[in-house]
């Protein structure tokens, strides 16, 4: 009694002939391979616009697009006329320090219905005038 498990052989596949014969003749036909489309002159412009790309302006945009995307929360809280426009602001400007960690509670505010503000003023909307300080400068200038 042989405990021992069998070992299985690998079964031998059939060499075609052929086989060597057509990668000669593949690799023969094959093309030289180059490493860019563009050589000489053209190469080196490529490469100069391709590093302003990467250097300054793809840094730009990405910048400019995340302070648009950062600035949504006021927008919306701004076209909702949200009484808190002012906090959620500043939430914003904190979350620009904080590494926008501040960024998703400054969104959700924006999108909270007022409760407190609808049971003290009867309203859950401000006016647009009365929404910002800087509208207060402005009514005082008209007082005078």
């Amino acid at each position: 009694m042989n405990n021992q498990p069998t070992r299985r052989t690998a079964a031998s596949r059939p060499r075609l002939p052929w086989t060597a014969a057509t990668t000669l003749i593949a690799m023969a036909l094959a093309p030289c391979a180059h490493a860019s489309l563009f050589s000489g002159d053209t190469l080196d412009a490529v490469a100069d616009g391709a590093a302003w790309v990467v250097l300054f302006i793809a840094p730009l945009a990405g910048i400019g697009i995340f302070l648009l995307i950062h600035i949504l929360p006021e927008k919306i809280a701004e076209r909702k006329q949200h009484p808190q426009l002012d906090a959620i602001k500043t939430l914003c400007l904190l979350s620009l320090v904080f590494g926008g960690m501040l960024w998703p509670l400054a969104w959700l505010w924006a999108y909270t219905r007022p409760v407190l503000h609808k049971m003290a003023y009867g309203t859950d909307k401000v006016p647009a005038h009365e929404g910002s300080a800087l509208h207060i400068v402005g009514d005082a200038e008209k007082e005078s």
